[in-house]
């Protein structure tokens, strides 16, 4: 209900609900509300409900046990007889608000207006239409569990509930949109989480004022996360129980919205981002392997690019013994339009291959092949070497745990690259001094961006550059400033 909007109060007479509920839900111009006018006990009954959204043999159980009841039963205490007694059901409710009914209703759940009661009951005997658990597909592991996140909210919390059985785990319903009403769910650990970090992430989700949510939690991230033009994310998406569980015993705080299978965590640092569970389904020193490899593979994808372009113009900078790397043959095409041409091609592909069909996905990368690799070459377009360091900064890219970190450290590699192409190595260095600075005076929820590096903090740094042994990680993040510090 909208901000000085008044509460219309349920009567207790059936007709007057029964025009308000109709007029609103659009009974008779919507083929899916159904409205079902019974009789039962003498007194006369109507259910509102969406077609599809409801479980047709617990409403005719209800129903069944309903049309059983004689007139004296309902004649004292209609309500109370009504929700304690003859509809034998867990999730019951009732309310005096039309309006709230109306929302209910288009939420999924059946509304009994009963004659002579100024309540309405609230049945939630609904279903969504849903897929099972699945492995996503950005976050895959060798070994592990194979269940991720699915568009249904319960789902979810179900997924998380199945993992942590503290009793102090929080599941917060809010509803979101002034139209879509979108159900959101935020989620923490009550004697771990800092209380001054739920009440930063459910303030900012309260003021979210729009009519719905259609792109679901990447709508919700663009409102509570400010700072819209900077591309880094401050929030981590997962689609995986297990990484969700991982962060809440931290400290951190899940909002979850429905219609999606991605979770957000809340704060994430730069450093968030650049961790994979594949790193903790192995022994630490294969984890911490694991993750070296990682931090070389992004660091390349943003810096190997425009640094190679540097030596390639400014050969004078390299010392002796690497000068075979300015030795190439660069073709007919100026080195700068080469790189700026293969960036915006792979994204080309990259776009083509998501609207691709699976069955023409092979066909898609042939032709990719052949024309990047062979008769580009072949016809003077691209040189072989810029080909090769592209294909490892674009490796470095698809590396990061993070999609949306692969995406903005693409970004700051082409603005590198452009800055050195028109201010040599000057442009460079300060393109990368400017990068710190803007993650410097970053945050997420009051969390530096770039902590555990600035500020700095030894055991912290130290747990992000190296994979330690669980046994050895017995505090949580201090930057947190978690409830209950020790594990």
């Amino acid at each position: 209900m909208e901000k000085g909007t008044k509460k219309r109060v349920v009567s207790p007479h059936l007709q007057e609900n029964i025009m308000y509920l109709r007029k609103k839900l659009g009974v008779g111009k919507s083929f899916d509300v159904i409205q079902l006018d019974v009789e039962y006990a003498g007194r006369a009954m109507s259910l509102f409900m969406i077609d599809g959204f409801v479980k047709d043999d617990i409403l005719h159980y209800l129903m069944r046990r309903l049309s059983f009841l004689e007139e004296r039963q309902l004649q004292v205490h209609p309500l109370e007889k009504l929700l304690k007694t003859y509809l034998p059901y867990v999730e019951l409710s009732k309310t005096n608000d039309l309006d709230e009914a109306v929302d209910a209703v288009l939420a999924g759940p059946t509304a009994l207006v009963v004659d002579g009661v100024d309540y309405i009951i609230l049945i939630d005997a609904r279903t969504y239409p849903v897929r099972g658990p699945q492995e996503p597909d950005i976050e895959r592991v060798v070994r592990g569990a194979r269940d991720g996140f699915v568009e249904t909210i319960v789902f979810n919390t179900a997924l998380i509930r199945r993992r942590v059985r503290d009793p102090s785990l929080r599941m917060e319903y809010l509803q979101v949109g002034r139209r879509s009403k979108t159900d959101i769910c935020v989620c923490y650990i009550e004697d771990i989480a800092a209380p001054e970090i739920i009440q930063h992430v459910k303030s900012a989700i309260a003021n979210i004022d729009t009519d719905g949510l259609a792109m679901g939690e990447k709508t919700v991230e663009e409102f509570i996360s400010g700072r819209h033009w900077n591309p880094y994310p401050v929030v981590r998406y997962t689609e995986r129980p297990d990484t969700a569980a991982t962060h809440l015993y931290e400290g951190h705080v899940l909002v979850i919205a429905d219609g999606s299978p991605s979770v957000l965590i809340t704060p994430a640092t730069f450093w968030h981002h650049l961790q994979h569970a594949e790193e903790y389904r192995n022994k630490p020193i294969v984890g911490a392997y694991l993750r070296l490899v990682r931090f070389l593979a992004v660091w390349a994808s943003i810096f190997l690019l425009p640094l190679w372009y540097l030596v390639m113009t400014e050969p004078q900078w390299l010392p002796s013994s690497l000068s075979f790397l300015a030795k190439a043959k660069l073709g007919d095409i100026p080195l700068f339009a080469q790189i700026v041409m293969i960036e915006i091609g792979i994204d080309m592909l990259r776009m083509a291959a998501i609207h691709t069909p699976s069955s023409l996905a092979t066909a898609l990368g042939l032709v990719a092949a052949l024309m990047i690799g062979g008769i580009a070459v072949e016809v003077g377009l691209f040189s072989n070497e810029v080909i090769l360091y592209f294909s490892v900064a674009a490796i470095g890219t698809f590396a990061t745990p993070s999609y949306e970190m692969g995406l903005a450290n693409r970004l700051v590699r082409i603005g590198l690259l452009v800055l050195a192409g028109l201010f040599s190595i000057y442009g460079y260095i300060i393109g990368i001094t400017a990068w710190i600075i803007a993650l410097m005076r970053m945050n997420s929820f009051g969390i530096p961006y770039l902590w555990p590096f600035i500020p700095f903090s030894y055991r912290a740094m130290r747990d992000v550059l190296i994979r330690s042994p669980m046994p050895l990680k017995n505090r949580r993040p201090t930057v947190l400033h978690p409830r209950d510090p020790d594990r």
